[in-house]
């Protein structure tokens, strides 16, 4: 059986009925608990880094953003050989070879066509046949930077056979026939031949070159396949890194510290201004939502970058996506609002609730400054973390396709047309790359979830210090009880952290690979036709859900009896389950309704952290020249994440203060008939008002 929790704590009066001096508050014989835990989460650790040297080792950045030229060199890559630091565009030179490329039957690729990477996209010229020649290397005498300067066209500069073999379209020099435009850099063609030059063309016994549609629509498919959309999605994310550390990370800091003053000075006012900011800031996004998506005014985001024609558009999977999320952003604001007016009478229940943690923070007043510090180690493991994940999605190995096509070119270093390992090169991705992204994805849910437990941890032992000191200032009370509290955590209680975190994370896992099965049995049309099929899947998703909700409630407080009596992590979950199920009937309903507007609260500060991602997003930088980002959504959901965990460190102070005091009040009152004797005076005086213990104890 469960013992009276003051005497474990050492506030269990004496028959006289005084506290006993020696002891203090929260008694200091521990031990160590849950180590092997903390030993694998060392060791978890221990290997986060070791494959995060992985990925800095073999990813590359711009893997993500730009092409490969014909010898396996990525566009922009200042290391690559000629130097290609200013050449971002993807540019391919034979328009035969795209064309076979797009053929229903063809077994020719358009990552073995010829291309390389250029300063801008070339178009005609209107009065006479333009060219673009290969990187000048062999006989051609020309600097890269002359190569540019001259619109790389040095034509005029080869021998009979190079130009014979320039008018079989083996190169060095290829013929600017059709215009070209920046499409994510890589330069599609415009099926809009230009007529003049393709007279030119021929009268110089130009090869045939094909004219149909199948040419614009070949490069546009490759561009919006499902893995180049990927990419750039992840690269938004490196490119927009100065978004999230504003919106992701000083913005919802300053929010939140905010928020927590306005809950001590303003509680009575700060749940129904909680509840209408959110409705404000969820209206707001959704309305971006609609601007970028092009359903409100004419700035919906395009693919093409730069000046181009004005009647020519092209459309990418971007755009589609961003509608989703306008449809998907429009349900929820309509379910929140109307939530929103459903909870209007339970506010006020949530006033008297608030009030009790606005008290407690008013009282031990460090708990206001604590969480700046697992926000600054979350800070830095949060840039380490994005950066080698940028790492990570790009290290595949650059390697030679092996294709049977004829692709043979004219070889300036050899003098000679080559028709021998001509093709073109790609990047392949190995399974164990697949399963160190999931593992680098699965270690930064557990590391975020185990800096906000042991955050939970540290407010709880202090606001307990102050609950069983009868709120006033006694020797008992540490002179610093938010550190003391930290310490107790360092030195016996990190193993029972890890185990209540990875618990969470381990369920979370679970969802995860059952929604990706799911999307993969969509993809594949593969989904349970049978009714029972339909009902045991999703009963599945919304089991797990359940599931994981109910861990991460229990969770919190088994951290707090963590912080109380420094049992294990199993043994304070058994006493908090039992405690909450003797007084369900007294906590649930208070707990639910300060949850909810903790929640709200949460979501303020994540939204505002979206809104003004937007409103950065949408400058000049981000939307031309190579700092355009393809779409807005990853950048603001990152920085909506971001927030939400901020806020989440902050909001923990109002969250487990009213948990810790209400679960101290009713262990209280437990061993005291009903009577709580340690509830502070500032806490009698709210629970002893009539109208307020009706609300909290109805």
């Amino acid at each position: 059986m469960r013992g009276p929790l003051g005497a474990v704590i050492g506030r269990y009066p004496s028959s006289d009925g005084s506290v006993p001096i020696d002891g203090g508050i929260i008694k200091h014989n521990r031990k160590c608990r849950d180590i092997a835990f903390l030993i694998l989460f060392i060791a978890f650790w221990i290997a986060m880094i070791v494959n995060s040297s992985f990925g800095f080792n073999q990813g590359n950045p711009l893997r993500l953003t730009y092409g490969l030229d014909y010898k396996g060199n990525v566009c922009g890559d200042r290391h690559a050989h000629p130097d290609l630091r200013q050449l971002e565009l993807r540019y391919w030179l034979n328009p035969n070879q795209v064309y076979q490329t797009g053929l229903k039957d063809s077994q020719f690729k358009l990552s073995n066509a010829r291309s390389i990477c250029l300063l801008d996209c070339p178009i005609p010229a209107e009065d006479t046949l333009n060219w673009v020649c290969d990187y000048p290397e062999g006989d051609i005498r020309l600097s890269t930077d002359n190569w540019i300067d001259r619109n790389y066209d040095y034509f005029e500069f080869l021998s009979a056979e190079m130009r014979n073999s320039s008018l079989q379209l083996q190169g060095p020099c290829y013929p600017i026939i059709f215009p070209s435009v920046n499409v994510y850099w890589s330069c599609q063609f415009i099926a809009r031949a230009s007529n003049m030059s393709l007279r030119h063309w021929q009268q110089m016994g130009g090869v045939n070159i094909n004219q149909d549609l199948i040419i614009d629509k070949s490069i546009h498919r490759s561009i919006n396949s499902r893995s180049s959309v990927l990419k750039r999605y992840m690269a938004d994310i490196g490119k927009s890194w100065p978004v999230l550390i504003v919106c992701g990370g000083l913005l919802p800091l300053f929010l939140s510290v905010i928020w927590l003053l306005m809950i001590r000075h303003f509680v009575a006012a700060m749940p129904w201004i909680t509840v209408v900011l959110f409705n404000i800031l969820i209206i707001s996004v959704t309305m971006f939502c609609y601007l970028k998506a092009g359903w409100i005014g004419n700035d919906a985001i395009t693919p093409i970058i730069g000046a181009h024609d004005p009647y020519y558009s092209a459309s990418g999977r971007e755009l589609k996506h961003l509608r989703a999320v306008a449809v998907l952003m429009t349900f929820i604001m309509v379910v929140a609002v109307l939530t929103s007016i459903a909870i209007v009478r339970r506010i006020l229940m949530a006033t008297s609730v608030l009030k009790v943690a606005a008290k407690v923070i008013g009282e031990v007043q460090a708990l206001m400054i604590f969480p700046i510090i697992p926000y600054l180690l979350l800070a830095i493991f949060y840039m380490i973390w994005i950066s080698a994940a940028l790492h990570l999605f790009s290290s595949g190995q650059i390697v030679q396709n092996n294709c049977n096509s004829n692709c043979c070119a004219y070889d300036l270093a050899s003098n000679k047309v080559n028709c021998d390992r001509c093709c073109g090169f790609s990047i392949r991705y190995t399974p164990h790359i697949a399963v160190a992204i999931f593992f680098h994805l699965f270690g930064c849910y557990w590391v975020t979830q185990f800096f906000i437990a042991s955050s939970s941890t540290v407010i709880a032992g202090s606001v307990a210090s102050y609950y069983w000191a009868r709120g006033e200032t006694s020797p008992d009370i540490p002179f610093l009880p938010v550190f003391s509290s930290m310490k107790r955590l360092l030195r016996y209680s990190l193993g029972s952290v890890a185990l209540g975190s990875l618990t969470v994370s381990f369920v979370e896992a679970i969802r995860f690979m059952l929604e990706s099965i799911r999307r993969k049995i969509k993809v594949a049309n593969t989904t349970p036709d049978s009714w029972y099929g339909k009902v045991a899947f999703y009963t599945c998703q919304g089991t797990l859900r359940s599931v994981e909700w109910t861990v991460k409630s229990f969770n919190r407080n088994a951290y707090i009896m963590i912080a109380i009596t420094g049992k294990s992590f199993c043994r304070a979950s058994a006493i908090a389950t039992e405690l909450i199920i003797n007084n369900i009937l007294r906590i649930g309903k208070v707990n639910v309704i300060g949850d909810v507007i903790l929640f709200l609260g949460k979501l303020c500060v994540s939204l505002s952290s979206a809104v003004f991602a937007f409103l950065m997003l949408d400058v000049h930088k981000y939307r031309s020249a190579h700092n355009k980002i393809s779409s807005p959504v990853f950048p603001v959901l990152v920085c909506w994440g971001l927030g939400y965990v901020v806020a989440t460190l902050f909001f923990t102070v109002v969250e487990m203060s009213i948990d810790t005091i209400i679960l101290s009040f009713c262990q209280d009152s437990e061993e005291h008939q009903g009577t709580a004797q340690y509830a502070p005076p500032l806490l009698i005086e709210t629970l002893n008002d009539q109208n307020e213990m009706q609300r909290l104890t109805q």
